[in-house]
């Protein structure tokens, strides 16, 4: 890669995102022969991909909009690498075609004979129906689309000339645009993941599936700068004092996954409703209780400890090290959530879970590395961009 430190614009882009377009490509292949193989693993396996790679874009759209709203000077250095990430998540509208065409294979409450057998899922047939549920995600990416999309080009238009009309229109943008992205995730999450298990429910579940895309992003933020820095590039723009405000805040949305994962075990315990605890207990059977303890170790315990100094937060070896750790864990953490539907004793990892993260992952980072090179790879026209630069931990 050729960098101009001048002009903030890479004259080569490298072959990251030709690379990750030839794995989506392997993976998709792979995806083909999967359904073939074994449908049923092959929906599922597609599934979490799809929630997991999707909740990194919304991580972004999330922190683009907060950006926005606070007025933050520290975090414009990096803002153009993560609004180029929410940008990219309207592409996964795409790879959620093959979940629509599983449906059957995924959903109890899409089968209108078990419907008709179970007085619960029918109750609740005027909200889980098939139709509805398409709208619904329509609607979702449509919102996501428009947030992402006009929070984008304002950003690349600022970059012509610094604009104060341009900022006033971000944050009338964002105000009501986290109200809305509050909802269209809690909805998300419920429809695509909790839904697997029409019986069970929780009223948490949204914020649950929200601290691991703002936690994921964070990660996936530090991965791109270290490995920027790593092709000499932005050195002296993001510094370590960047490095630790971004790990503060994965720091923190670890332990805000943690309050939520806990708030939702511990009233479903106290209340002891069969209804409810049997979520859980499916979750502590056979194998999949090791898996339980492993989220519970891996995605509070041990990175608590490892990111809690000061010095943890400003290494970028060990912080690359921790940053896959953790979204290795978030991957995890989502298996866990959706697999004991198909695998009610214990998880069967199979190579079609390897396949599926790389058929939407090739593309989504294909997609992202081409943009996000198509221009200065930070806000250029920011009048605080110099600020930014120079911003120091207190």
């Amino acid at each position: 890669m050729r960098f101009d430190a001048q002009t903030y614009r890479l004259s080569e882009a490298g072959k990251l995102g030709t690379i990750a377009l030839g794995i989506g490509i392997v993976g998709i292949a792979g995806c083909v022969g999967a359904y073939f193989v074994d449908p049923k693993q092959f929906f599922y396996s597609y599934l979490t991909a799809f929630v997991f790679w999707t909740s990194i874009g919304l991580g972004g759209l999330f922190f683009s909009m907060i950006h926005h709203l606070v007025d933050a000077t520290w975090s414009v250095v990096v803002r153009r690498i993560i609004e180029t990430i929410a940008y990219s998540l309207p592409i996964l509208l795409i790879f959620f075609i093959p979940v629509a065409l599983g449906m059957s294979n995924l959903f109890q409450w899409s089968d209108s004979t078990q419907v008709a057998s179970d007085h619960l899922l029918k109750s609740k047939s005027g909200y889980l129906n098939t139709g509805f549920f398409l709208i619904r995600t329509l609607v979702y990416f449509a919102i996501w689309t428009f947030l992402a999309v006009r929070l984008y080009r304002l950003s690349r238009k600022q970059d012509g000339g610094h604009d104060l009309s341009i900022t006033t229109t971000w944050r009338k943008i964002s105000a009501p645009g986290m109200i809305l992205f509050a909802l269209t995730t809690t909805f998300a999450a419920i429809d695509w993941i909790m839904s697997l298990d029409a019986h069970w429910y929780s009223t948490i579940f949204g914020a649950y599936y929200f601290a691991g895309a703002a936690m994921s992003l964070m990660a996936v933020t530090l991965i791109l700068v270290i490995y920027l820095h790593k092709n000499n590039i932005l050195r002296g723009t993001v510094t370590e004092e960047h490095y630790h405000d971004l790990s503060k805040l994965m720091f923190a949305f670890i332990v805000f996954w943690a309050y939520m994962a806990f708030s939702q075990y511990f009233l479903i315990w106290y209340a002891n409703i069969p209804e409810e605890t049997i979520w859980f207990k499916h979750r502590w059977e056979g194998s999949w209780k090791t898996i339980t303890l492993i989220i519970v170790i891996g995605h509070f315990c041990l990175p608590f400890l490892m990111l809690i100094t000061r010095a943890a937060k400003r290494s970028a070896n060990f912080l690359l090290f921790v940053t896959f750790f953790m979204l290795t864990i978030h991957y995890i953490d989502l298996y866990w959530l959706i697999f004991p539907n198909l695998h009610h004793h214990g998880p069967h990892f199979s190579w079609v879970d390897l396949t599926s993260i790389l058929a939407i992952g090739g593309p989504f980072i294909w997609y992202f590395w081409s943009k996000f090179t198509s221009g200065p790879i930070v806000p250029v026209g920011d009048p605080k961009l110099p600020a930014s630069i120079k911003f120091v931990n207190q």
